[in-house]
């Protein structure tokens, strides 16, 4: 190791955890301290940038591809690297969390790729953070086999060769880790602490599988961000000695500012990128945050009703597609969220046409891949995308140049021919409130009503029931959407959930937490950028 040992950081307020010495090692906490040395600074200027492009949209209502970044874009030249074997066949990826069961059955599930993940599928107990570092490492070593105690059910992993290969999602810029603070009591951002433990680990054990240090890089706004993640990969292999370029990422274009800079995304991560993905429902919560005081024309209808044909959703995934195969990368696409049921059949066989159809439109629009929530989801988008690519392991030759995306398609909310409805606030109660309480147990993908949830689920609900207050808007059945609806809404739905699961199960959850905390960011004037911050002070672990 090249770099001097820096201060070391300490653990607070944390219990001893099995397992966590092959994880919280000297020499990898040496590395955390450094990254956050070096560049937790230019995160914070970076975090205090995002306010302002904020305000400006406030004052504007709109967006416009940046001027200063035209050569960029108007320079045909330039390609992102080559992609590594491992990930240049990305036809289905499956997500979730790094608990152990989902460890072994994300890799035995037959998709190409499993994205690991550290953020919005995993509620940050210092257990989920520190233990999820530790199953990476032991499926590395194959050391990872594992019995469920309540069925007694065996689980073991597949020949390596077998195994979907992982691309690891750390937190976003915004988080911190308070369980890890340097010299000065200043805690670590979490992307540095999922990021630097990954990394020290693993980065040359997956060299030796045939593989590399692969990540998805959350909750992106700008290409500065970027720059910044690209300058962490390139100390960061300098620091462990691998070659530059081994490691790869994959952008999340999730926030609607990022939209607008793609190509600028790449460019700067470009001996770095694997590709872009479309990730849908922090999308529409970034267009509420960003454009809450732009009045009507930017008022979303329900959650369910904007579908990824709605015309200003059309231009984002399609404009993706086009820039990504421009520059060489990989277009990936949304996420199938379906549970699949175990006593209706008629519910799954509806429900896996509309994620056939999905597949099928994603393939068909030249994306490269796509995202599953449930295995038994894998042999449905497969199929979808066998039938176009065939033998080819991606469609990155298919360019899209019949594609014209202007900048004002991408925040035309109002071509959606669609309003909020009275069932779609109760919707979003209903689902912000199971979801925050689960979260408040450590749980961060939750199955609710046949559908895999995460934290986005929980940010685009509060965001709408926030949005549709402040917007005034009327129901269709004549109901004004005010804070006292939502309070009764609320109220109603926390009594269906006594009824449903019986006094003493109520009384041992998070249930009246999860409401008080589900009505603060949705109805408190000053909007919380983000729904996680307040949620973590109140998160045991």
């Amino acid at each position: 190791m090249s770099a001097p040992a820096p201060s070391p950081l300490a653990i607070v307020d944390a219990e001893p955890l099995p397992r966590q010495e092959k994880v919280l090692t000297d020499a990898a906490l040496a590395f955390v301290a450094e990254l956050h040395r070096r560049f937790t600074p230019r995160r914070d200027e970076l975090l205090a940038r995002r306010a302002e492009r904020r305000a400006e949209i406030a004052r504007t209502s709109t967006l416009d591809f940046l001027p200063e970044t035209a050569a960029i874009r108007a320079d045909d030249s330039w390609r992102v690297a080559p992609a590594p074997a491992a990930l240049n066949d990305r036809r289905v990826e499956i997500t979730g969390p790094t608990d152990r069961k989902m460890t072994i059955n994300a890799l035995n599930s037959g998709a190409r790729v499993w994205l690991a993940d550290f953020e919005d599928a995993s509620a940050p107990t210092w257990e989920n953070v520190v233990l999820g570092q530790a199953n990476l490492i032991d499926a590395y070593s194959r050391d990872i086999d594992f019995t469920d105690e309540r069925t007694g059910k065996s689980y073991a992993l597949r020949p390596n060769e077998e195994l979907a290969t992982v691309v690891m999602r750390p937190r976003g810029w915004h988080l911190d880790e308070r369980h890890l603070v340097d010299a000065d009591g200043t805690p670590v951002p979490g992307a540095f602490v999922d990021f630097g433990l990954y990394f020290f680990h693993n980065a040359q054990r997956l060299l030796d599988l045939g593989k590399g240090p692969y990540f998805y890089l959350p909750k992106t706004e700008s290409h500065l961000e970027a720059r910044l993640w690209n300058d962490v990969f390139v100390f960061a292999q300098d620091y462990v000695g691998i070659p530059q370029g081994t490691v790869r990422a994959t952008v999340l274009i999730e926030t609607i500012t990022a939209a607008y800079e793609m190509e600028e995304i790449l460019y700067e991560l470009r001996d770095h990128a694997a590709g872009l993905n479309a990730g849908r429902w922090d999308y529409l919560f970034s267009i509420v945050k960003n454009f809450r005081d732009g009045g009507a024309r930017f008022v979303l209808p329900d959650r369910n009703a904007v579908t990824m044909t709605a015309p200003f959703m059309r231009a984002y995934t399609e404009l993706l597609v086009r820039t990504c195969h421009k520059r060489g990368a990989h277009a990936i696409g949304g996420m199938a969220a379906f549970i699949p049921s175990r006593r209706d059949a008629e519910v799954n066989k509806v429900a896996f046409e509309k994620v056939r159809a999905d597949k099928d439109r994603e393939a068909n629009d030249g994306f490269d891949g796509s995202w599953v929530a449930h295995p038994d989801l894998v042999p449905i988008a497969m199929e979808s995308f066998d039938r176009v690519l065939g033998d080819k392991p991606n469609q990155k030759d298919r360019l899209r140049e019949d594609v014209r995306v202007e900048a004002a398609e991408l925040i035309a909310i109002d071509s959606l021919d669609a309003k909020p409805t009275y069932n779609g606030l109760v919707n979003a109660v209903q689902v912000g409130i199971r979801y925050i309480e689960a979260w408040l147990r450590g749980l961060g993908a939750v199955a609710i009503f046949n559908l895999m949830e995460d934290a986005a689920t929980a940010e685009i609900s509060r965001s709408q029931i926030w949005q549709w207050i402040n917007a005034g808007v009327e129901f269709e059945n004549g109901d004004r959407a005010t804070p006292e609806l939502a309070r009764k809404v609320a109220a109603e739905e926390l009594d269906a959930i006594r009824k449903e699961i019986g006094e003493q199960a109520f009384a041992a959850g998070h249930w009246q937490e999860a409401h008080d905390l589900l009505l603060k960011v949705s109805l408190d004037e000053d909007y919380a950028d983000f729904l996680t911050l307040p949620a973590y002070q109140q998160l045991k672990g």
